[in-house]
């Protein structure tokens, strides 16, 4: 690991006024992907800036009738708190579904939503990669693929994005606000959030330099079951080949994101108005642009099968 510096933020504004002044910084909570990335020298900052004490661990209800997800609300206590195991029950399956215990207990929000992709080539060094080299080629493509994405690729990257938790977000219809350097703030989207990787896979948000996340708002509960599944090659500790999550009403209409497939949670709300007609009709519109190699060809049908079996648990 490289020489860093190391301050702790007295405020949100004043992180982000710090961040944007130097390129080589990163913001650091629980640190569970950023200290990993360092000891590999993937990520090379030159400054650390610790968020911790901004206080933004709060979870409170909005004036909307919805929730406020601080930035630093741990993954464990999101996971275990009472309004949203009760009225967002999909972000507490998808987070139990990912790493472990110890893991959720230090990891954040934000952390969780800016993690960066498991792909082997990524995280070695001597394998070329436009995401962590930009111009030096993808390894992935023509090499070992089956964990990799299979639609919304470009020719310069084929990875995947390995949140649980942003899945579920994302069919909840969440929304990030930051603060930017200059004090502004924004609400995103978070179907806007996260990048397709296109000639540019280095860049994987809109955020801005010094862009800090200060919460993650969630609309007011829309009813129905929600489900998540995930698969994946042991029972525990292991990134999806493919993972739905899902809110499905009782007439058969619903939400659905998967992960596993993208390099952004994949939602495509034309295919949720094809629920009602079963599995394959919904599959097909999700999947209608996908370039899968000759390794990871099986999600496509993985997809199908696996949205069939989240229909067939909502209709119990």
């Amino acid at each position: 690991m490289r020489a860093f510096t190391y301050e702790r933020a007295s405020s949100v504004e004043a992180a982000a006024k710090a961040a944007a002044s130097n390129p080589e910084t990163k913001f650091i909570a629980g640190g569970t992907n950023l200290l990993d990335l360092m000891k590999l020298e993937i990520e090379t900052p030159t400054h650390l800036i610790d968020v911790n004490g901004v206080g933004l661990d709060k979870i409170e209800p909005t004036p909307e009738g919805g929730l406020r997800i601080g930035a630093l609300v741990r993954n464990t206590d999101l996971a275990a708190h009472e309004t949203v195991r009760r009225d967002y029950g999909l972000i507490s399956r998808a987070l139990v579904a990912g790493a472990s215990g110890q893991l959720r207990n230090k990891a954040t929000t934000a952390g969780n939503l800016l993690q960066r992709t498991r792909c082997p080539y990524f995280y070695d060094p001597n394998q070329p990669c436009n995401k962590r080299q930009p111009g030096s080629g993808c390894s992935a493509i023509g090499g070992f693929s089956r964990q990799h994405a299979v639609v919304g690729t470009s020719e310069a990257c084929i990875a995947t994005h390995p949140s649980d938790m942003a899945i579920a977000m994302r069919a909840l219809d969440a929304v990030v606000e930051t603060v930017k350097a200059d004090g502004s703030r924004r609400a995103i989207a978070i179907a806007d959030f996260h990048r397709l990787p296109g000639d540019t896979p280095d860049i994987e948000t809109v955020l801005e330099r010094g862009e800090f996340i200060t919460a993650v708002l969630l609309p007011p509960p829309i009813g129905g079951k929600h489900i998540y599944r995930k698969v994946r090659d042991r029972a525990s500790y292991a990134f999806a080949l493919v993972s739905i999550g899902a809110v499905i009403q009782p007439d058969g209409t619903g939400r659905v994101a998967v992960g596993g497939i993208a390099h952004k949670p994949w939602r495509i709300e034309a295919a949720e108005a094809e629920l009602p007609k079963g599995a394959r009709a919904a599959a097909g519109v999700l999947l209608a642009d996908a370039r899968p190699t000759e390794q990871n060809r099986f999600k496509v049908d993985l997809v199908e099968r696996t949205l069939g079996a989240v229909i067939a648990e909502a209709r119990g």
